[in-house]
């Protein structure tokens, strides 16, 4: 599935001129935005690319999962995955023998090999109780976790010991610094915590204690709850964070699922922002001033059968959404890079998965967003309204992404994504950039309603429930099949760029080596 090889059109413009003729606002011609390209940038991480979903911890161990992961993180440059159910039964790590407790870490480290073979690192997830620990036999979920708080936490604490000393003795401590584990996910959430906030809290202390007693290196953090609430507060946050304070536990960072849903309805399109700004206040106040901010689940809707999911509209807002908040998080995780897992079950090809690529390894538009996120440079030139401009501080090569989120839109995109598609209205936009390299070669990758549209070649195609091979291979080539233009900047380093794009188009602008 490799892009450069599915072009769906390429033609080359003549050096300096803009891909129209001319930007026309009535009918007075729109000046353009002026960027020079030598101006002081201010550096910037790619939080986008820090972090991705990967479902539960058993699935890491099917070869179509890897294969899915290896493709994510060659695209799009994930650098940690986190798992749920890394102690759940059917990955057998917790046996009990005539009251002697036997660990079998086969599978951990099965699923950690393959993933540290593919440039991932693992963002451990310390979650579900095997149902030897767990406080009563009740499960949660089809595939039956067990999330009852035990009535005391003596198994727990020793297997997280015996956890953190198998980790550093299998891959070494230089290794295993590197790595975040996080107490539990969403605990707030009954389906996930059958107990109460102090119960949690008592986990969280237990948790920590073992595995800094192991290595006060390990990283260890919480409390990974859910969506903010009606107040405008992250769950248990501050609560959590007084806790820890009292009892001088140690907190790396600070975890949290800010979905920009409340009880199902869209919340404002600058939800996440105003989260992050608020979570921001209360740690630096904090007695952990200095604790990063990793959101651990994140995407347009906590849904696992959100039809908007697999539409174009997401990579719109993915772009908007992580473009606002630059500096303000350490990691942005979206939920999943795969379909493969749902909690509900699996779906049928496009069934509003929360992933970036289907059950068939298919691409979604919200794959392209992170795939142009990871290719921007790593000094910000320019961020507004919908005009991303980066430098690469190494090359200064100049990378830009241009994406029309209709401004009458001011919600999260919900709904059916036939009707989201045509509101809002076409929007001119006309670059120069001044002080590039002269004679530069630019690429322009065009993301729409028709090119690089996963869903919309399905559709093309009948919309086959479950696709055959050979239609899932050319869905997925058409898939990836992004329109792409070059342009040329002028002999004195001039280039200007005009587009027209409709609602919810993206545009990459990349200067090439």
């Amino acid at each position: 599935m490799e892009r450069r090889r599915f072009l769906k059109q390429a033609f080359i413009t003549a050096a300096g001129t803009a891909l129209l003729p001319g930007m026309m606002k009535g009918n007075t011609l729109w000046e353009p935005i002026i960027i020079d390209g030598k101006a002081p940038g201010k550096p910037f991480t790619h939080f986008w690319s820090k972090t991705v979903g990967g479902g539960r911890a058993s699935e890491g161990l099917r070869a179509t999962w890897l294969e899915q992961l290896q493709f994510s993180k060659k695209q799009c440059g994930f650098e940690y995955s986190r798992c749920h159910g890394i102690f759940h039964d059917d990955m057998y790590v917790f046996k009990s023998n005539n009251g002697t407790t036997v660990y079998n870490w086969q599978y951990v480290d099965e699923l950690y090999d393959k993933m540290l073979k593919s440039g991932v690192k693992p963002f451990v997830e310390l979650s579900v109780f095997p149902k030897e620990i767990a406080g009563s036999q009740s499960t949660q979920f089809w595939w039956k976790a067990h999330v009852m708080a035990p009535s005391e936490l003596v198994k727990w604490g020793d297997m997280m010991t015996g956890f953190a000393k198998h980790c550093i003795e299998r891959w070494g401590i230089e290794e295993v610094s590197t790595w975040y584990f996080e107490v539990w996910n969403e605990p707030d959430q009954h389906n996930w915590w059958e107990g109460t906030k102090a119960q949690y809290f008592e986990l969280y202390k237990t948790s920590v204690q073992a595995i800094k007693a192991v290595s006060p290196r390990l990283r260890v953090g919480g409390p990974a709850t859910s969506s903010f609430g009606a107040d405008g507060k992250g769950p248990w946050i501050e609560e959590f964070l007084a806790y820890c304070a009292t009892e001088k536990l140690a907190l790396d960072f600070v975890s949290l699922h800010p979905y920009p849903t409340d009880a199902g309805m869209a919340r404002e399109v600058d939800a996440t922002l105003k989260d992050l700004q608020w979570l921001n206040g209360v740690v630096r106040k904090s007695a952990f001033p200095q604790a990063e901010i990793h959101l651990t689940e994140w995407n347009s809707s906590a849904s696992p059968r959100d039809v908007m999911h697999d539409s174009l509209p997401a990579a719109a807002y993915i772009i908007r959404v992580n473009a606002d908040c630059i500096g303000l998080v350490d990691s942005l995780a979206y939920t999943s890079f795969t379909d493969g897992y749902d909690e509900t079950g699996a779906g049928d090809a496009f069934h509003g998965g929360v992933g970036l690529l289907n059950n068939q390894g298919i691409p979604k538009p919200s794959f392209h967003a992170y795939r142009l996120l990871h290719l921007l440079g790593d000094e910000m030139l320019y961020n507004k309204d919908g005009i991303v401009i980066t430098r690469h501080k190494d090359s200064k090569r100049i990378t830009a992404i241009v994406y029309n989120y209709p401004t009458g839109i001011r919600t999260v995109p919900t709904g059916a994504p036939e009707q989201i598609l045509n509101m809002g209205e076409e929007r001119a936009f006309n670059l120069k950039l001044t002080n590039v390299h002269p004679d530069a070669r630019f690429n322009v990758e065009i993301l729409d309603r028709d090119n690089g549209n996963a869903v919309h070649s399905w559709k093309d195609a009948g919309s086959p429930e479950v696709p055959t091979k050979e239609q899932a291979h050319t869905l997925q080539q058409m898939a990836m099949a992004v329109r792409e233009e070059q342009i040329l900047a002028s002999t004195t380093g001039v280039l200007q760029v005009g587009k027209s794009l409709k609602s919810w188009d993206v545009v990459l602008i990349d200067e090439l080596a």
